[in-house]
């Protein structure tokens, strides 16, 4: 069993069956099995509106009471118990707040065709979101998940990218600039994540027009279709050869970047 303290009434648990929870000092107190255990209040469903803020912080102090005394009993009902008490709690948070994530999502990605992956790895962050929540310390739940999923998403939506680009775009694997079924790019997840960074706006690794080849042959963009060298010449106005070299001269720029493992500024 771990703890980290987090102020004077609180500190942080976990257990095998609960990964993580909080402990605050009235858990120890009379009556708190009476302040803390389940109601019939408990079962309202919030369908068209978000979960109040007030009750979102009233279930999570439940949930975390329920966690606690399932950490404190070896009995085999009892733990059963607890355990559905705690899961119960946390459920009925991260359904009275789901609403987050699809504004979470429309606010990062409203066009984007992957957006219901991201919705659905979403739904696990909210769940981490909601076991991880103190409610004692003052911040709204509301705030702090939406923080928790607009990191994710900004983590998620930098692996799609290289996922998407490691598939397309073998670059060890390219000598001469042409894209060929070879597998998934060889790099080190420490690196993937920085592919997507090269290709955006204001990042100065690539030019402009290397950026639109690269998007318009390897299909980077989840709106325009992969071309062949002469379709990409024909829509910017290029010969073919000069698509191939700007393809050559991007690529070799993305595979010196990520061999040296430079960070996009």
């Amino acid at each position: 069993m771990s703890t980290s303290t987090r102020n004077a009434s609180t500190k942080r648990l976990a257990t095998p069956d609960v990964p993580y929870f909080v402990v605050h000092a009235s858990f120890e107190q009379t009556g708190a099995a009476d302040l803390f255990g389940h109601t019939r209040d408990d079962d309202h469903v919030f369908e068209a509106t978000y979960m109040p803020d007030d009750v979102t912080r009233d279930l999570a102090r439940r949930m975390h009471y329920a966690a606690w005394r399932l950490s404190r009993t070896s009995d085999y009902r009892r733990r059963a118990h607890w355990k559905g008490e705690y899961l119960s709690f946390r459920d009925r948070i991260v359904l009275g707040n789901r609403k987050l994530i699809y504004r979470a999502v429309q606010r990062w990605m409203p066009t984007a065709t992957w957006a219901d992956d991201m919705t659905g790895d979403c739904h696990i962050v909210l769940i981490q979101a909601v076991a991880a929540y103190n409610p004692w310390l003052g911040v709204r739940f509301s705030t702090y998940a939406f923080t928790c999923l607009m990191r994710a998403l900004s983590r998620l939506s930098q692996r799609h990218a290289a996922d998407r680009l490691s598939k397309s775009l073998p670059l060890e694997a390219l000598p001469d600039g042409e894209p060929r079924d070879l597998g998934s790019l060889e790099q080190s997840p420490a690196r993937l994540p920085y592919i997507d960074e090269y290709l955006r706006e204001g990042n100065e690794l690539l030019s402009s027009r290397e950026k639109q080849v690269l998007a318009r042959r390897f299909s980077l963009d989840e709106q325009i279709k992969s071309g062949t060298l002469e379709q990409v010449g024909r829509e910017l106005g290029l010969s073919k050869e000069r698509v191939r070299q700007v393809q050559a001269s991007a690529l070799g720029k993305l595979r010196k970047a990520l061999l040296e493992g430079a960070t996009p500024r």
